[in-house]
Order: C-alpha cells, then sequence, then structure tokens
C-alpha cells in the first residue's frame, strides 16, 4: 500500500484493475486505517479518473449482495453528496413522488457523511427498518411501487472504512460511488453529481452501457441535484444541456428557500410536509423538478410534462401514499 501511495502522491493515476485491486484490499480488513485515510485524502485533492471511478465500481459491486429486480425495471434517484449545501432530502422526497406516478424506484440510500442528514438518517428517523431480505424488498417495490436499499446492507465490504468516513467527516470517492454502485443494477437512472469533473465521468461510463437510460444532473452552483437556483447541466443519452427553472415551468429559488435545517429533527419535519403538501411552494417545486427528470427518463416525457406528472403525484396524495404503503410493508 505504500508503493501506491507514494504513486498517487506523485499526481500518478491508477489503471481500473489496479483501482480494483486496491479497493478489494482495502475493504478486505488488511490495509491500516492510517493508510485508508491518506488514500482517500488523495481523492479530494484531485480528480478521480474513468479509469478509476470503474475499477472502484467493479470492486464494489463484485462483493455486494446484488438483488435482481428487473422485472420492476426501476429507476434510481440517488445523488452523490457532498455538495456541502446542506438542503433537505430531495432526491429522497422526489423518489417517493416518482413512485406516486406509476414509476417503480430502487431507491438507494446511506447515512450523511458530510451533511446533517443522508436518506438513511431521515428514513430511519421516520421509523423505516431497513432490511435486505430479498422478499420483503420484491413486496415493497410491488405494493409501494418503491423499495428503499441501505447501502450498508448490501455493500459488507462498507465495513472497514465506515468509521474512517465518518471521522474524516468530509466527501470521499465512496461519495461519488453511491449511484454507481445500487445493488439492483438498474437500467434507469436520474443522478446529481456535485462537480463538472464528475458529471463527465458518470457520461463515460454509462455511454458505455448500451441498455441503460439516464439523466446527469449538475448545477453550475455545486449542487447535485436540480437546485432551481440557477442553471443545471442535464446529461442524457441523447446529449447535454443547460436547464433554466422555467423549463419546468417553474421560477426561480434562493438557496435559503431549500435549507434542510441543523438537524436530522428538522430535515424529517420538512420531509413530511411535503409529503403532506404543506411545504412551501419552493420545496415543493424543488422536488417535483427532480421527480420531473427521473420521470421523464422512465417514460420519454419532456421536463415540463413531467413536472405536471410529478406535480399530481404529491399534490393529489399518490407519493404520501407510496411512502405509506412502503412503512407498512415491513410489519
Amino acid at each position: 500500500m505504500k508503493d501506491i501511495l507514494n504513486e498517487l502522491f506523485n499526481h500518478r493515476t491508477l489503471s481500473r484493475l489496479a483501482a480494483h485491486d486496491i479497493l478489494t484490499a482495502i475493504t478486505s480488513g488488511t490495509v491500516n486505517d492510517a493508510q485508508i485515510a491518506a488514500f482517500l485524502t488523495v481523492y479530494g485533492m484531485r480528480s478521480i479518473t474513468v479509469e478509476e471511478l470503474a475499477g472502484f465500481r467493479d470492486a464494489m459491486l463484485e462483493q455486494a449482495n446484488l438483488i435482481d429486480l428487473s422485472e420492476f425495471n426501476p429507476i434510481d434517484l440517488c445523488g452523490t453528496g457532498g455538495d456541502g449545501k446542506d438542503t433537505f432530502n430531495i432526491s429522497t422526497l422526489a423518489s417517493f413522488v416518482t413512485a406516486g406516478a406509476g414509476v417503480p424506484v430502487a431507491k438507494h440510500g446511506n447515512y450523511g457523511v458530510s451533511s446533517v442528514s443522508g436518506s438513511s438518517n431521515v428514513m430511519e428517523h421516520l421509523g423505516f427498518v431497513f432490511t435486505n431480505d430479498h422478499d420483503v424488498l420484491r413486496k415493497q417495490i410491488s405494493e409501494a411501487n418503491i423499495t428503499f436499499l441501505h447501502a450498508p446492507l448490501f455493500h459488507p465490504a462498507m465495513k472497514a472504512v465506515a468509521p474512517i468516513r465518518r471521522q474524516l467527516g468530509v466527501k470521499t470517492f465512496f461519495n461519488m460511488l453511491g449511484p454507481l454502485v445500487n445493488p439492483a443494477k438498474p437500467k434507469l437512472q436520474s443522478v446529481g453529481v456535485f462537480n463538472l469533473q464528475l458529471a463527465r465521468n458518470y457520461e463515460y461510463l454509462f455511454q458505455s452501457e448500451t441498455d441503460k437510460k439516464y439523466a446527469i444532473l449538475h448545477s453550475h452552483e455545486g449542487y447535485d441535484e436540480v437546485s432551481l437556483t440557477g442553471k443545471v447541466r442535464l446529461a442524457r443519452n441523447a446529449g447535454v444541456s443547460d436547464l433554466s427553472a422555467s423549463d419546468f415551468g417553474m421560477k426561480l429559488l434562493k438557496q435559503a428557500d431549500i435549507y434542510g435545517g441543523e438537524t436530522v429533527e428538522e430535515a424529517a419535519h420538512i420531509f413530511m410536509k411535503v409529503l403532506e403538501n404543506k411545504a412551501t411552494e419552493a420545496q415543493k417545486n424543488v422536488v417535483i423538478a427532480n421527480a420531473a427528470t427521473a420521470i421523464s427518463v422512465a417514460q420519454d416525457l419532456n421536463l415540463h410534462q413531467g413536472a405536471i406528472v410529478a406535480r399530481e403525484s404529491l399534490e393529489s396524495g399518490k407519493a404520501l401514499k407510496s411512502f405509506n404503503r412502503l412503512q407498512n410493508v415491513q410489519r
């Protein structure tokens, strides 16, 4: 491992195979904590390459507890996190709006590392019990049109690095990997990323998967989602474009409009207000815009049409019904 670290400190990059082998060694518990921390820190100081990202993904999926949900052809709405913007749980809420609109969802989520409330934090706070029981997960998506895949239950390899990530408290390349290692391996994805280079890396990877339909989002202001606070770069199978709030039939928002609070309790309060259609117009709109992006991928709609479908799902109570059904399936 010392040789690898010296290579990286001298600004060299890893091949796909080397990246795979190193992550496999790290997750097997044969690398000490100090070396893991140093390794993670490298990718906070320089961009990850496509080859490195692909190799790390290969190693994670090789060790994962995979689940076959292909009969549902679900979509995943999963951001990388790590944008430092402290928004509320927009992509998780958008997942329920998408499910309520009739699009099956396999939501991959985890605890927040560099933020107050990751998707798993808010779901757990609201009483959801995580499981990796395949029968229960299939029942969830069958009855609620959504299932929640809590990353640590599907990626035992993460156990070796989880304490170090928590202690570091900053984004690492594991944030970059999250949307790439959904254990259901969905063919439909709406992904938000925290920087432009990573967005391009995702494009290269997704373009090599001929059966994948995708949307890759990166706000010009650094959000890993459609923030409606400015322009957002959208990469899809058909190409790349810059979007404004008006493309969703909405008005520009301020950063303060989508702030998520300082505690999980505050984030959960906003979460339920949105689902109950009692939130501010700004909070509802940012969720609807992100759900619209996913719906447009799954149903071949334009974004304005997707926003109309998403708004109906939220305001009619279908999104809340999907949430309640998901909660009840586990009991």
